[in-house]
């Protein structure tokens, strides 16, 4: 039997137009701005002329510790708001827009998966609506204003040395990390050392995620430090004055995109931080919007619960005033028994011993969600054809010691058929006692903010700063900016800021090598490990496999 490609199954569904979509969503067509037949932005006036209206519940999926097994999180997410549709439920899901950094390297699309997907797929995984070109171009701005300023006389004293913005491309290219610009004379600007990032690791992709409305985004741009001054002042985008400039850029790109799934529940796909990098989830508008059009609304965090998951409740739900009702955790007895030790070749075999080995990062992610978040979660098993009924129940008997009951989910190959039963187990669990809290208040210090991540969710036994770091700290806390949450880079593989301990290891410190001030995003980063924030591609990237033929008919994107 054929199994079919993403793709395939994706362009073999017939798509509602995005009208009928919106209409029986409750958009009011007064607020639609089409992209073709099956896309479309969303005037950001609905939140306000809805603000009377009673938010939906709002429900997180989350996944273990990724691996290269995969655990399949974004199609869970797809599937359970389906599922939920399924059971008549009046539901909206809410994701990320893909990077072309992943598409064309290691990942692939990231739509969803199997007869659990965002369509039309191929446009959400490539150019889409436009947004990440904003950004782009609004990041660039800033760096081509700021290098102008310098060669212009600089009145603001900027210190090239001490300039921390860098531009941006949304390409994984590791060619650009380290470069030296300004060269060939004094027409072409000012020598100095300068690198790129990826386009969703910018402080613009953070700041539109979590504005609340343009003028908020104005605000919040012209906040951005772009470096320092010889007096080892901050300078502001503000100071550049082009913070009216950046947001007629991302006038458009702050409008959530409206899409469908295969199974037409209608869905937001807008913005999309990296989580390993920057905090990881779609925009505060789209889960605005969604809470006032549905009653149910499906969102993700990126990677794992120390990550994305933390950044979605420590920054995101801090900075919305969101309370989430209930979590999903995703997990695949494939992945469990990789952190057990199983080779990737032999993960379709039986091993129990493995999968007892791997379950702690289970469990460790299970009881950060139920104590560290508070939030009532119930496991989503995406179910292999080879799990073996006996690993299956060790799984469940394992989560049912920490009170959280495990539910199989098909949704990869069933649609919403096949999340059913995860959908009925949500609907239990968001009626039932929240205790939702946050890791860490406002008034600690930062140093204190981050050892609170770091002990209670990585269980690390301490932080560490480099000479560096430590500098830094004392920088941005001078600057008066300790109250900001903290948002740590680190690796999504593991607990620890060692990408090769996997599981739910012991006995290790997390060393904190860079502390920057996030000013407009309202942020502090602190980078750890050998994160970096310009990714490089693969040996054999995602980009050989994918062609379109003379129709225009796109292959190989997944």
């Amino acid at each position: 039997m054929e199994i079919k490609t993403d793709i395939q199954i994706a362009q073999e569904t017939k798509m509602d137009n995005i009208r009928d979509i919106a209409s029986r969503a409750g958009i009011d067509e007064k607020y639609l701005e089409q992209y073709g037949n099956y896309k479309a932005k969303v005037d950001y006036k609905l939140i306000q002329d809805m603000k009377d209206k009673k938010d939906g519940k709002l429900i997180l999926v989350t996944a273990i510790s990724p691996t290269p097994a995969g655990e399949g999180k974004t199609t869970t997410t797809v599937g359970l708001a389906d599922a939920l549709h399924k059971l008549d439920k009046n539901v909206f899901a809410a994701l990320r827009e893909p990077s072309l950094g992943p598409v064309f390297g290691v990942k692939g699309g990231a739509a969803g998966g199997g007869y659990s997907q965002v369509v039309p797929m191929e446009d959400i995984n490539l150019h889409f609506t436009g947004d990440m070109h904003a950004i782009g171009i609004a990041n660039n701005l800033i760096a081509a204003i700021l290098d102008n300023h310098i060669q212009q006389g600089n009145k603001l004293g900027i210190n090239a040395k001490k300039i921390t913005w860098k531009r941006v491309v949304d390409m994984n290219d590791r060619q650009l990390r380290q470069v030296v610009d300004g060269l060939g004379g004094n027409p072409n600007g000012v020598p100095r050392e300068d690198g790129f990032e990826i386009t969703v690791a910018s402080e613009i992709m953070a700041i539109l995620c979590l504005s609340k409305d343009l003028a908020d985004l104005k605000e919040r741009v012209g906040k951005i430090i772009v470096g320092y001054n010889f007096s080892g002042e901050p300078v502001t985008v503000a100071q550049l004055n082009v913070a009216g400039a950046v947001a007629a850029v991302l006038k458009d790109a702050l409008k959530p995109n409206l899409v469908q799934t295969l199974e037409h529940t209608p869905a937001f796909i807008h913005g999309g931080p990296f989580a390993n990098i920057a905090h990881g989830c779609n925009s505060i508008m789209a889960t605005k919007m969604a809470l006032k059009l549905a009653d149910y609304v499906v969102t993700e965090a990126g990677f794992a619960a120390d990550l994305g998951a933390e950044k979605f409740v420590d920054i995101k739900c801090r900075k919305a005033g969101l309370h989430p009702s209930a979590c999903v955790l995703v997990a695949t007895v494939r992945a469990l028994k990789y952190h057990g030790g199983v080779a990737k070749a032999d993960l379709n075999n039986e091993n129990l011993e493995a999968l007892e080995k791997g379950l702690p990062n289970l469990l460790q992610h299970l009881e950060n969600i139920t104590v560290n978040y508070g939030l009532p979660a119930v496991v989503a098993i995406n179910r292999f054809p080879t799990d073996t009924e006996a690993e299956l129940k060790l799984v469940e008997e394992k989560c049912k010691e920490l009170g959280c009951n495990v539910v199989l989910s098909e949704v990869w190959g069933k649609g919403g058929a096949g999340g059913v039963e995860l959908a009925k187990e949500v609907l239990r669990l968001v009626e039932g006692e929240n205790n939702f809290h946050f890791v860490y208040e406002d008034e600690l210090s930062i140093e204190e903010k981050i050892k609170a991540v770091a002990t209670k969710i990585y269980r690390a036994d301490g932080v560490e700063f480099t000479k560096q770091a430590r500098k830094q700290l004392e920088t941005v806390e001078g600057l008066g900016l300790g109250n900001l949450p903290v948002c740590m880079a680190k690796t999504q593989f593991s607990f620890s800021d060692d990408a090769s301990l996997l599981g739910a290891p012991k006995g290790f410190k997390i060393t904190i090598k860079d502390v920057k001030a996030a000013a407009g995003a309202g942020f502090i980063v602190c980078k750890t490990g050998d994160i970096m924030t310009m990714p490089g591609l693969p040996k054999v990237p995602s980009a050989e496999k994918i062609d379109i033929d003379n129709e225009g008919r796109i292959t190989g994107l997944f």
